[in-house]
């Protein structure tokens, strides 16, 4: 079946599932294949369960005529999300970068729906499955849409962009993210860019960061761009400043106060003040949304737990993050301060040195204890600071201590589920 019909049957269909466990009815079930799973075998069920189709790759469940026999699943999929983005023709903004993609992302979308229908990558679904999915779910009521693109080599973004064709592309940053599978930080340079270069090829813009000389070297040969910065001359200016360990951003004479932590969460709010300045919407309109937003999601969170205050940023971590959660949680002031870092995953045959670097970075900084939780950072124990094998261990010291009173953060890889410290 040409992608022409199969988009006709989607267009009458409810949406898009890859999950028998929460199908709709008359959705299309892709039957996806994975490491420990084929999703072909599910398809019987997920017609039996609502599924108006289902989309197969292997003869034998084609069962009937609602089993739709094509050559590969996941082919197919990324075929009719690129088919669905060229139908709607709508303006589309790519986001990729090491840190800050989907904060960035959470702040763009609050800001642009001041004025437009805009339609935002739900959750971190960023992948060669996610940004497929996101693209399937865009309708003729929006009138901007934000995908966010996540990378861990080469190549990949510049795949995503087939399907995406974005007419505008952001870069967060460029750190120390995927080393392993981008080969190096140039590996990651080169990965990240390939967003640079698809919006050029269609004769789109790019928004930089001027105060970042890689993003700033990147682009300078995109015609067209938008540049925010602090320092740089720029087509937005902005100041930062701390408040109490929370950003405050100042445009225009007018100062906006969020409620969230660190310098760097400050050029994430920028770039999507910057963003929304280019599409009109209203300074007004951009501050209320601002300040009426609260993270949720175990990024950079301000807490209350048993009298202290912690900062949760336990989705993620890598070198450069995890510098940059150190470096603002050291200049905030307080009497009593301590640290639960957990290991940095995917940093391939530099992560002894980068998992030093932190431990020795707090050598000589003025915390009142230190914990490293997790194989990486057990590798560098010393005397000075606390190590533990898994979280649990470091949850069973924690829960025996009197820390009312202090404030914390707890920074580590999704994986670590450093989380797990302070939430069942």
């Amino acid at each position: 079946m040409i992608l022409e019909k199969l988009h006709q049957l989607f267009l009458a269909s409810t949406g898009v599932s890859i999950d028998t466990r929460k199908i709709l009815e008359q959705q299309l079930f892709f039957a996806l294949k994975g490491d420990n799973f084929n999703g072909n075998e599910y398809a019987e069920q997920a017609i039996n369960e609502g599924a108006s189709y289902a989309i197969v790759d292997e003869e034998e469940f084609a069962l009937n005529a609602q089993c739709i026999l094509v050559e590969d699943v996941l082919t197919c999929l990324q075929g009719l999300a690129a088919f669905h983005r060229n139908y709607l023709n709508i303006p589309i903004i790519a986001i990729t970068g090491s840190n800050g993609k989907t904060t960035t992302k959470e702040l763009l979308h609050i800001v642009l729906k001041q004025k437009y229908h805009t339609y935002a990558t739900k959750g971190n679904l960023n992948n060669h499955i996610g940004v497929s999915l996101s693209l399937l779910e865009l309708t003729k009521e929006h009138e901007l849409a934000i995908i966010e693109m996540g990378a861990n080599h080469q190549k990949e973004i510049a795949s995503y962009c087939v399907w995406a064709k974005p007419n505008f592309g952001l870069i967060t940053n460029i750190g120390k993210a995927h080393l392993e599978g981008f080969g190096g930080v140039e590996g990651i340079i080169k990965g990240k860019t390939e967003l640079y270069q698809a919006v050029a090829e269609i004769k789109g813009l790019v928004f930089y960061n001027a105060d970042d000389q890689i993003l700033t070297e990147q682009s300078a040969e995109i015609t067209r761009r938008f540049s925010f910065a602090q320092n740089a001359n720029a087509d937005f200016k902005y100041s930062l400043s701390l408040i109490d360990s929370l950003v405050s951003i100042e445009v225009n004479n007018v100062q906006i106060s969020s409620n969230m932590i660190g310098m760097y969460n400050g050029h994430n709010i920028a770039a999507a003040l910057a963003i929304g300045t280019f599409f009109e919407v209203p300074l007004p309109a951009m501050k209320l949304a601002i300040e009426g937003y609260h993270s949720d999601n175990n990024r950079s969170q301000l807490l209350s737990y048993k009298g202290m205050q912690v900062i949760l940023d336990a989705y993620n971590a890598n070198p450069t993050s995890m510098m940059a959660a150190l470096e603002n949680f050291i200049e905030i002031k307080s009497e009593k301060k301590g640290v639960f870092l957990g290991d940095m995953f995917e940093i391939g045959s530099t992560s002894s040195a980068e998992h030093f670097a932190i431990v020795n970075f707090l050598k000589d900084k003025k915390l009142d204890f230190c914990v490293f939780v997790g194989k990486d950072f057990l590798e560098h124990r010393n005397d000075q600071f606390l190590f533990f094998e898994n979280v649990q261990e470091a949850k069973n010291w924690f829960e025996q201590q009197q820390l009312a009173s202090y404030k914390l953060l707890i920074k580590g890889s999704r994986g670590m589920r450093m989380e797990s410290l302070i939430k069942a």
